[in-house]
This record gives C-alpha cells, sequence and structure tokens, in this order.
C-alpha cells in the first residue's frame, strides 16, 4: 500500500509518500519540502511532487492550517481554497482533508520513545484516551478516542476559552490584558501571538525594565524565537518566559482533568521543544499538579513533549491508511 501526506502551513508545504509492508511499518519513498508563496494552489505544489511516486498511490490526506468543512478548506495563512474533489482529481486517489491539529493528534500515536521528551512518567493505557496541545502562533487542543474501527480524533476549540488565572500575579495579568481585548482567551495568554503582551505586562508592571535588544527584535523575528534567546540576557524576557510556562502547565492540566487522558498528555506545536531546559525545569508540572484535591488524579497521567519535527505529516499518513480501510469496508 502506498500513501501520500502532506502538511499544509503559512509559509510551507510538506509532502511525503510512504509504502506500507505486511508487518504495518511504513518506508519513505519520497518526501519534499515547499514554499507555499512560490505557488498558487496545492494543486500546483503536487504537479510537482507527483512525478517523484513510481506508480502513483491509493489515498492521500493533508493536514491544513485551516477549518475544514464537507471537505473543503480555506487555509489561513494561504490565498488557497483545497477541496477533496479537486486534489483526487489530481492525486489519482481517494483523499482526506483534516485540520493540521487533527492531524497532529494521530501523529502521536506513532511516535517513537526517542522522539518524546518524558515530563512526567506513568503507565500508558492504550486503550485510553489522549489529548494534545499545543502553543504555536496560536494554541491548539484536542482529543483521540480509541475505537474499534481506529482512533477518532475529537476536534476541540480549547485554546479559546476563558483565561483562569491561579495566582495574585496571574489575576493582574487578565486585568491588564482586559484593557486590550474583549475577551481574554488562554491563547491570549499561551501562544507565540501572546509572548509581546506578556513582555509588555512584565514591564508595566515594573517586575523589569524592556531590554532595547529586544524591543527591537520584536520587529523583525517571531516572539518566540527572540524571548528564548534574550532570557539570558534580559531579566524581563525571562520573566515573560516564566510566566507562559507556569500558564502553559495549568491549562495543560485543566485539559488533562477535563479529558484524563490515561492515553498520555501530549505537548505539541513550536515552542515547547525550544523551552525544553524551562519546560523540564518543573515549573510547568507544577501547574499542570496544582489542581487541589484531584491533583492526585493527574499524578497518573503521562505527559511528553513532542520533538518530532513534523508529527503533522505522520498524522496525515496515519489519515490517509484509515482512508483506505473506510473505504474498504
Amino acid at each position: 500500500m502506498k500513501v501520500l501526506a502532506g502538511d499544509v502551513g503559512g509559509t510551507k508545504v510538506a509532502l511525503a509518500a510512504y509504502e506500507r509492508d505486511s508487518a504495518g511499518n511504513f518506508q519513505t519513498l519520497a518526501e519534499g519540502v515547499y514554499a507555499s508563496g512560490d505557488y498558487r494552489s496545492c494543486a500546483d505544489v503536487l504537479a510537482d511532487f507527483l512525478p517523484k511516486i513510481s506508480g502513483g498511490v491509493q489515498a492521500a490526506a493533508f493536514g491544513v492550517a485551516g477549518p475544514v468543512q464537507h471537505g473543503i478548506s480555506s487555509t489561513t495563512n494561504l490565498p488557497w481554497t483545497m477541496s477533496e474533489l479537486e486534489l483526487e482529481q489530481v492525486v489519482g486517489a481517494p483523499v482526506s482533508l483534516i485540520n493540521d491539529f487533527h492531524a497532529v493528534a494521530l501523529g502521536v500515536l506513532d511516535l517513537a520513545p526517542d522522539q518524546l521528551h518524558v515530563l512526567q512518567a506513568a503507565p500508558r493505557d492504550p486503550n485510553g484516551v489522549v489529548a494534545v496541545i499545543g502553543a504555536g502562533t496560536g494554541l491548539g487542543e484536542g482529543l483521540c478516542v480509541p475505537t474499534r474501527d481506529g482512533p477518532r480524533v475529537v476536534a476541540a476549540e480549547g485554546g479559546h476559552a476563558s483565561f483562569a488565572p491561579h495566582s495574585d500575579l496571574e489575576l493582574r495579568l487578565l486585568q491588564f490584558l482586559w484593557t486590550r481585548y474583549e475577551h481574554v482567551s488562554v491563547e491570549r495568554v499561551v501562544s507565540g501571538i501572546a509572548l509581546r503582551d506578556l513582555y509588555e505586562f512584565v514591564v508595566a508592571e515594573g517586575l523589569a525594565s524592556a531590554h532595547p535588544e529586544t524591543l527591537r527584535r520584536c520587529k523583525e523575528e517571531s516572539p518566540g524565537a527572540v524571548f528564548s534567546s534574550q532570557a539570558a540576557v534580559d531579566p524581563a524576557s525571562d520573566l515573560t518566559l516564566s510566566l507562559f510556562v507556569s500558564a502553559y502547565g495549568a491549562e495543560a492540566g485543566n485539559l488533562a482533568l477535563k479529558s484524563l487522558p490515561t492515553g498520555g498528555l501530549f505537548i505539541a506545536g513550536g515552542i515547547a521543544p525550544r523551552l525544553l531546559p524551562r519546560m523540564s525545569s518543573g515549573a510547568f508540572m507544577a501547574s499542570f499538579l496544582a489542581k487541589g484535591r484531584l491533583s492526585s488524579v493527574l499524578t497518573s497521567i503521562p505527559v511528553a513533549v513532542v520533538l518530532h519535527p513534523n508529527v503533522g505529516l505522520v498524522g496525515a499518513r496515519t489519515e490517509a491508511a484509515l482512508l483506505l480501510a473506510r473505504r474498504a469496508r
């Protein structure tokens, strides 16, 4: 069986073709990464990639950074509209479009131990719910539930739920953000887009002074890269990241309480691997476990940071295989 997997983001499209052997193992046949801004559509990208695959594929799936409704997605950060029917004509096989975080939730099921950094070791129930949370540009959350017919991903928009402070400092942060936003969601605190607000809060509170180099770099670079590299020389950046990690752990704990993911809670997204020493320092898990009478329940949840650089592509591969299985039934 040969399948095609794609991860369609705002700046790049990652594609890979795989062949699965009789033991269920996937071998990579071809792969490529394309600058999405150089193409008018995903179909145009595929026109460059498909000649690399001898004999074509039997199914394809694409994780898309944007909502998918009725087999159609208008990508969030690209002027593209993707359609399963259109792409099926290009690929010559059944196609499934799924949200990129749907792909991440499927992808974590196939990761090897060395592609994870364990924050809390605990026995993982193979039949238990799996929870995924990931801070990148925004904050994604999702659940994957094992069923007799294979894993089923439950879509969620938990990142847009209301932020709940769990310290006096975070209460003042909430009040600070209320002056800027009508609704202060968790994403306003735990995401790449939130980091600049957190930094400005730290400075406004008088906890540390703004660093000129940090301010300069923020105009040209992504906030995550700026604050993580500036933390050693800029106390305000260091405090910003401490606030971020603490709130991140608290929200991960909220997700764990709501879903009891005995199959594991996985922290995806681009920020956590960049902050791995800070994520591992104990502050994240302290906030994760700070749930009063229910703290002991969370000690039985396996928690790990996803290190795989393209877990969404792994999940799209899984979705393509599931698509074939669904068609066979």
